[in-house]
């Protein structure tokens, strides 16, 4: 069902916003504590390994327990309420923008809606807008997920009116442009190979039916996720580096502290100090937030959009019958 298809078309764009948004609202509160783990890694200038002394996580085990007995259980979901915020509306508009531009590729040109080419383009083109429209809160969420104890920011209003009387507001876009330069491909990427893995399956196993199909939704969405951020991760460090600038004195329980003029300073800064291997902190933890969120998304969407089909249908039934 993801994406416009002419002969099974029983979703609206609108119901599809309402889909994504429920897929989104669902995963996050699943995924949150591995989120919380790859902002850290990422963060730190530090290497992640136990042989350096400096380091305050050296690996996923040690971190959780690190931040469980110095923050406790809810760090885990540190920035929850703007994640939530920012999932819910991610998913509106990504799936929404999804639908809608297959399903113009479909009526105004020659290409076929269902090719993994288009489900690129236009999943590329439909995250990029959904990016946009929350990036404020994309910052929000990842300044709750960094800071540590004292807090300096005490509650999500709080929030926003410390960073614009003090930072002004282009802080909220902080690492848009590496955002952007990333999310077209990564989302372009879990589309396509979303759709591949799809039409892999059908050929694997024709005669899987229904029964087994949430189970393929949820498998092929992890698979699609994997690959998508192991192609693309470097730029999300390079967000997360940006959208804690101006943000020092509540990282210095962590570890050092860097600050960056832009993109390209950031990347120099991150290849001198940290080496290559700083391109791909957080990879572990980031990796399998990837697979969890990637299938959830993809296995709750469809799901969604299943029993609102089911809801059509049983309402047309005593339609046709009176």
């Amino acid at each position: 069902m993801v994406g416009y298809d002419p002969e099974a078309r029983c979703v609206s764009t609108v119901e599809a916003a309402a889909a994504g948004s429920a897929s989104g609202l669902v995963t996050r509160v699943l995924v949150s504590p591995l989120d919380v783990l790859k902002i850290r890694f990422q963060l730190q200038i530090e290497q992640l390994s136990s042989r350096n002394p400096g380091a305050k996580y050296h690996g996923i085990l040690q971190a959780v327990q690190r931040i469980f007995q110095e923050e406790g259980l809810v760090a885990f979901w540190k920035g929850h309420v703007p994640a939530q915020f920012l999932s819910v509306g991610y998913g509106a508009v990504q799936f929404m923008a999804f639908e809608s531009l297959t399903k113009l590729v479909h009526n105004v040109t020659s290409y076929n809606a269902r090719d993994s080419f288009v489900h690129f383009v236009c999943g590329g083109l439909a995250a990029c807008t959904a990016t946009v429209a929350v990036q404020p809160v994309d910052t929000l969420r990842t300044r709750f997920a960094a800071q540590g104890e004292p807090k300096i920011y005490h509650n999500l209003r709080h929030a926003v009116v410390t960073m614009y009387q003090t930072e002004g507001p282009r802080t909220f876009y902080r690492g848009l442009t590496p955002t952007i330069v990333a999310i077209f491909p990564y989302a372009g990427f879990q589309f396509s190979f979303y759709n591949i893995l799809q039409q892999f399956s059908e050929w694997v196993l024709p005669a899987e039916g229904k029964n087994g199909g949430n189970m393929k939704n949820l498998v092929c969405g992890s698979c699609a996720g994997i690959i998508s951020k192991t192609l693309t991760y470097p730029c999300d460090v390079f967000k997360k580096r940006l959208q804690v600038g101006g943000f020092e004195q509540a990282r210095a329980a962590f570890g050092q502290v860097r600050t960056y003029r832009g993109l390209l300073d950031c990347m120099r800064q991150i290849l001198r100090e940290e080496g290559p291997g700083g391109f791909f902190k957080g990879l572990s933890p980031s990796l399998l937030k990837a697979a969890v969120s990637t299938g959830l998304v993809f296995f709750w969407y469809e799901l969604f959009c299943s029993m609102l089909c089911a809801l059509k249908s049983t309402d047309s039934t005593p339609r046709k019958e009176g």
